[in-house]
């Protein structure tokens, strides 16, 4: 049976927001996360982090440097007790207009085949309206604004668009369990 997926964006959502960050030692993450990781694992979901990395692309970091990022993340919230199922990485600059860069969708598609991922249930969690407009345009069940990373000055447009607003990952995780 198809599983139901929390699609979270990196920065901003899972780590503190830091401008083309390719340093793990500058990770960190914010507070809250691995306690809602763990309780979408708990709930028999999927936490798949899905992060547009232009700094590749545009040759101010290599791969290698956000592998190291990442390992620094995955460490972080292991010593919490969290894991992740998937972490999906677009690492093209804008303009090559590739099928993977949010908010288009092919990210979502590739996880849903390679992780039996429902897409019709699930949820995509950002900081940034193209984050949401991503969810919508795989086809996810719900899109929901943090108000941690950019969130905060997105919130009005969003908003306005109709996606719900919360303060952090642990409340968008509360909202959608108490709604079922």
């Amino acid at each position: 049976m198809k599983r139901r997926a929390f699609f979270l964006d990196r920065d901003g959502v899972v780590i503190e927001q830091i401008h083309y960050l390719a340093d793990p030692a500058q990770v960190a993450l914010i507070p809250g996360v691995a306690a809602a990781i763990r309780a979408i694992r708990e709930h028999g979901d999927l936490a798949v982090v899905i992060t547009n990395q232009s700094g590749v692309g545009r040759g101010y970091f290599t791969m290698a440097a956000v592998d190291a990022v990442h390992r620094r993340m995955v460490e972080l919230l292991r010593a919490e007790g969290a894991e992740l199922d998937d972490i999906r990485i677009c690492p093209h600059a804008p303009e090559e207009h590739c099928s993977c860069r949010k908010p288009l969708p092919g990210l979502f598609l590739a996880a849903a085949q390679a992780l039996d991922i429902d897409l019709g249930r699930s949820v995509m969690v950002g900081d940034r309206r193209s984050d949401l407009d991503s969810g919508v345009n795989a086809g996810c069940a719900a899109s929901i604004l943090v108000r941690t990373g950019y969130g905060a000055g997105e919130e009005e447009k969003c908003r306005a668009a109709g996606f719900p607003v919360v303060d952090d990952l642990p409340a968008a995780v509360r909202l959608i369990y108490r709604t079922e």
